[in-house]
């Protein structure tokens, strides 16, 4: 049993490597693929596992952006020091929509919306969107093509994006991409940001469900705590090479693929789920 537990964390680890930063989302694809793909373990586990495993992912970014995260760092001029000070309070002021609207209503969310159906649906939803703002910007040039010119009134009204990833399906890199490009931003300055934004979503949000997780009265076993870690370091390990792979991308493409993908996605699996 621990054998095939961790055969299927390690496929969870990489579609979580993969869909944490592409906008198709990551929840969503787990959600998915766990129609197909059952642990043999607890259901409290593997709601937790689904967001934990994210955590992995998360610290890719601060692997790679170490330097440019840290204030405190002894290369950095007392300007960088600063502007690195700011960058980290837009990101707060950014999460704080989330967590005042998510921390609430995060059971009624997830009794709610975590099945198959919304999963596809939004999939098509924002694929749409993805499609239509890409064309729209065709003729457009980004306002804000530097992150020191990302301003507060823009984190804010990213951060009410981000809202809206708390329906599974879709993607809180595509959600906050979208709002920072529907403001002005350029890909690479939404796209870098959506992934500094991730950093205390995540880190909250894993820190709520091991809490919920353990005041249920359950307990981690050694089973649950080397899956756990297996699909993290997959998940991290994966996220490192998707993150670059994603940057290089945007240096000569656009997200319409993605937006794409979403929608043929979605389109098969609502036909699946109708006549399965």
């Amino acid at each position: 049993m621990l054998l095939s537990n961790l055969w299927k964390a390690i496929i969870l680890g990489i579609i979580e490597g993969v869909t944490e930063w592409l906008p198709i989302s990551s929840t969503g694809h787990l959600i998915l693929v766990d129609e197909f793909i059952k642990m043999n373990l607890s259901k409290d586990f593997m709601e937790m596992f689904n967001v934990v495993i994210q955590l992995g992912a998360i610290m890719a970014v601060v692997f790679l952006y170490f330097h440019k995260l840290n204030p405190f760092s002894p290369q950095k001029t007392e300007i960088e020091k600063k502007d690195t000070w700011v960058l980290w309070s837009k990101v707060i002021v950014a999460c704080a929509p989330a967590a005042i609207i998510g921390i609430p209503l995060d059971d009624w969310l997830e009794a709610k919306f975590h099945n198959f159906f919304t999963v596809a649906l939004m999939l098509i939803v924002y694929g749409v969107a993805f499609v239509v703002i890409e064309k729209r910007n065709r003729t457009r040039k980004p306002k804000c093509t530097d992150l020191n010119q990302f301003t507060y009134k823009a984190a804010a009204v990213v951060g009410f994006f981000q809202v809206l990833s708390l329906i599974p399906g879709t993607s809180r890199s595509g959600a906050t991409i979208l709002g920072a490009i529907i403001i002005g931003a350029s890909r690479f300055v939404a796209t870098e940001f959506s992934f500094f934004l991730g950093i205390p979503v995540m880190f909250g949000a894993s820190f709520l469900k091991i809490l919920k997780f353990v005041l249920k009265g359950n307990s981690f076993g050694f089973t649950e705590i080397f899956i756990l870690l297996t699909g993290s370091i997959v998940a991290f390990v994966v996220s490192v090479i998707v993150i670059k792979f994603l940057l290089n991308y945007l240096k000569r493409n656009d997200f319409t693929a993605f937006g794409w993908y979403r929608i043929i996605l979605g389109v098969l699996l609502i036909s699946y789920w109708l006549f399965s």
